[in-house]
């Protein structure tokens, strides 16, 4: 999880006190930007295809684009700071361990910032249980998620200015040619899930 705030002459900007957790105007514009761009930056926050068997419905995974005190599956969550401005920031849950921080922090920083630049709103928070949820609750509340594998999350890269911009052209399409390639080379290979659930005898 990365833990994300902003700060000014040692003043922390994302806290304002009396607001729906004591979250500042900037920060919600922040939360709206990451949400904005998160299918994107899947493809840097959770690089590999091994990534994705974190990122499944039915478990703790942060995989739903919304933001919440209490929900351990929202991609955003805001941790209970107590009455500390200091202490006030939102936490990134969709990177894994296996990301890239250069660039899986530069493509989060400039979506936070577009957040800001555009007044981008997130909507309200969902404090509901999200992990109860059916799907069909799920899109009557219009929680969308993150991608389910590295192939829709290189699509959602491959479609995106705000990555071209922060990347460069040249390491913006390199890098959507190696995860192609990685794409490819996993997809053309036999699983043991599929032989034990196919071949296996009963």
């Amino acid at each position: 999880h990365v833990p994300v705030s902003l700060w000014k002459g040692g003043r922390n900007l994302f806290y304002e006190a009396n607001r729906y957790a004591d979250l500042s105007e900037m920060a919600v514009h922040v939360i709206g930007g990451v949400l904005k761009h998160a299918p994107t930056l899947c493809a840097f926050a959770a690089p590999t295809t091994n990534s994705y068997r974190r990122l499944v419905p039915g478990y703790e995974a942060p995989m739903n684009l919304v933001y919440s005190q209490r929900n351990r599956s929202a991609c955003i969550r805001v941790p209970h700071s107590g009455d500390n401005p200091k202490a006030k920031r939102i936490e990134v849950r969709s990177p894994d361990p296996s990301c890239n921080p250069y660039l899986a922090f530069a493509v989060m920083l400039k979506a936070g910032l577009a957040g800001i630049k555009d007044s981008l709103d997130p909507g309200p928070p969902v404090n509901a249980n999200i992990y109860e949820m059916s799907e069909t609750e799920k899109r009557d509340l219009k929680i969308d998620s993150l991608p389910v594998d590295l192939n829709e999350a290189i699509a959602c890269m491959e479609a995106s200015e705000l990555v071209k911009e922060t990347l460069g052209a040249h390491s913006f399409n390199h890098y959507i040619k190696a995860k192609r390639e990685v794409w490819r080379n996993y997809i053309a290979q036999v699983h043991q899930w599929e032989l034990d659930r196919y071949l296996s005898s009963y």
